[in-house]
């Protein structure tokens, strides 16, 4: 059993959670407390019902998520916002939210991950907001074909827009949505994106700029980094942990 606020403090530390600016609604940090004490950590992508029922069931009483529930508060409490807040508090499960610092870590962050699990050993940082870089980027050469084989190998659903060179100069990592990355690509001497999910117009920008888009769930890419904070969190405090997923297909 360990107290409820050295976990959040560990959190806070690790991710550098006060040096990003963030958008309001997405309010990084501890969102809902419990009775103090915790003896199981869980992670998930999403706040939301039925995340926070699993974890609940899971007998989870501190549960980390990259996107936290309060993105359009203030509300009322009443319908599906009583009901989540009802689910957490009823089963004794605090929130942990962190949204872009655990997308722009170093080390544990989900677009350094992504990097390295296709053998990508050395990112720079990539996409920096407000002095700090949300994405990565990795000049290692690799080529096109062999870059999509791995990512099909990695995520059940890969759409893939290659207009760029058959070897990229280099590859840029954003997580979830990329929409803000594509624009700063060529700056970043990068012509080729690995993300979750686009909006339509930028298929014809990558025919005109010749880039490799891959977009491979925004979900999907962003498992990443609330499992490995979760898995450091419970190494270091000698917690059980386990992942609760939705099967989110978006």
């Amino acid at each position: 059993m360990t107290k409820l606020s050295d976990l959040v403090t560990y959190c806070d530390t690790r991710t550098r959670r006060a040096a990003f600016k963030d958008a309001p609604g997405a309010f990084n940090g501890l969102q809902v407390a419990n009775d103090g004490r915790v003896t199981k950590i869980g992670a998930a992508v999403d706040a939301g019902l039925v995340p926070f029922e699993k974890a609940v069931a899971a007998g989870v009483d501190f549960l980390i998520v990259h996107h936290g529930m309060y993105w359009d508060m203030p509300r009322p409490l009443t319908g599906p916002a009583y009901a989540r807040v009802a689910a957490l508090v009823h089963g004794n499960c605090a929130l942990y939210s962190n949204h872009l610092p655990l997308d722009g870590h170093p080390e544990i962050g989900n677009n350094a991950l992504l990097a390295r699990s296709l053998g990508f050993r050395k990112t720079a940082p990539f996409l920096v907001r407000d002095g700090e870089a949300i994405g990565r980027v990795a000049h290692e050469k690799v080529s096109r074909a062999a870059l999509r084989a791995k990512l099909e190998k990695l995520y059940s659903r890969v759409i893939a827009i290659e207009c760029g060179p058959a070897t990229p100069r280099a590859v840029a990592f954003c997580s979830g949505a990329g929409n803000s990355a594509v624009p700063e690509l060529t700056a970043a001497g990068a012509d080729t994106l690995v993300t979750g999910e686009l909006r339509e117009e930028w298929f014809n920008v990558a025919q005109e700029q010749r880039l490799n888009l891959y977009l491979c769930g925004h979900y999907a890419t962003e498992v990443h980094g609330v499992k490995a904070l979760a898995a450091e969190l419970a190494k270091k405090f000698r917690l059980p942990w386990e992942f609760i997923a939705t099967d989110n297909p978006l």
